[in-house]
């Protein structure tokens, strides 16, 4: 019966490391993934122009009529400009998923389709 015991107590300590050692694989994992998106977001806001059609991080669509350092101004309806700071502004990416699996570019509409008007 001793026997019994010490080998299980011996199987333990085996899997004990490997028990320890997955946790810490999965947090390098999340923040390797976490660390990529913050490359790809970065390089997105370098990329915005004034004219791009951009979104802000609380979901304001519009267009970027002026962009400095520090903040840029959107134009979200004709005449309505609103300041916002600019690590909030992100460009906006209109797709649509064709029959063939590839995207290709939308462009925006402020008129409701005629499926919304009835």
């Amino acid at each position: 019966m001793q026997h019994l015991a010490a080998a299980s107590s011996g199987q333990q300590s085996t899997l004990s490391p490997l028990f320890y050692l997955l946790p810490l694989v999965l947090l390098a994992v999340m923040f390797w993934f976490s660390r990529r998106r913050q490359k790809q977001f970065a390089a997105a806001q370098r990329e915005i122009a004034v004219g791009d059609q951009v979104s802000t991080t609380s979901g304001l669509l519009g267009t970027l009529v002026a962009l400095d350092e520090s903040e840029g101004v959107i134009e979200a309806a004709p005449g309505v400009q609103l300041r916002f700071d600019r690590r909030a502004i992100v460009p906006r990416r209109l797709t649509e998923n064709t029959a063939d699996g590839t995207s290709t570019p939308t462009e925006p509409t402020d008129r409701p389709s005629d499926d919304q008007k009835a």
